[in-house]
């Protein structure tokens, strides 16, 4: 990873989360266990503190940043999808945040919630657990079933597999010319995307 020490205040990645070579760690940035940074990914602690608890992922080309003496908080389980843009919020136990969103400043999206792929989240925006948020701006829509929150979660576990995965066996290399005669799929799971109608 790339990583930037800033007024003496140095990152922080506990030994079992994997953080990408390609994401870069600014200053006051504290990674928890069992989490995964994804390529591309940007966490700048230069003017507030950026948390990743217990299990989060944040993906590639994701943002997280704040305003001086801000803290930008992924609690546990939280799951950030591709491209997302985090500022100054505080996302909730076992969240997910959708591909593309931008939740802004003081917003708190509530435990077991879903926030759409290409939400905007206003500031200050605040949401009870269990709702599916979703807009530009983003409004609560309606609660969330079982089967959605379960659906989440087994998502984050996927990422966090992920994140053991790298560990072990990730490594840089230079690519074949050709594919092989024989080649080998990644290990899947029964994990699909959800159904539109379900």
């Amino acid at each position: 990873m790339t990583c930037y020490r800033i007024d003496g205040i140095t990152p922080v990645v506990h030994p079992d989360a994997f953080v990408h070579p390609d994401a870069i760690l600014i200053g006051d940035v504290i990674v928890g266990p069992d989490c995964y940074v994804g390529p591309a990914a940007c966490l700048r602690g230069d003017f507030g503190r950026i948390i990743l608890e217990r299990g989060a992922n944040i993906q590639d080309t994701c943002v997280m940043h704040g305003f001086p003496g801000s803290d930008t908080v992924i609690e546990e389980d939280g799951h950030i999808g591709h491209g997302a843009v985090l500022h100054g919020c505080r996302i909730g136990r076992n969240v997910l945040v959708g591909m593309n969103s931008v939740v802004m400043d003081n917003a708190v999206i509530g435990e077991a919630s879903i926030v759409a792929a290409m939400s905007f989240v206003k500031a200050g925006f605040n949401c009870p657990p269990r709702s599916l948020v979703a807009g530009s701006p983003a409004t609560v829509k309606r609660t969330l079933e079982d089967k959605e929150i379960d659906w989440k979660s087994r998502g984050t576990k996927e990422y966090q597999v992920l994140a053991k995965r790298s560990l072990a066996t990730m490594e840089a290399c230079q690519p074949l010319t050709e594919v092989e005669t024989d080649r080998q799929r990644l290990p899947a799971s029964d994990l699909k995307p959800k159904d539109k109608n379900a």
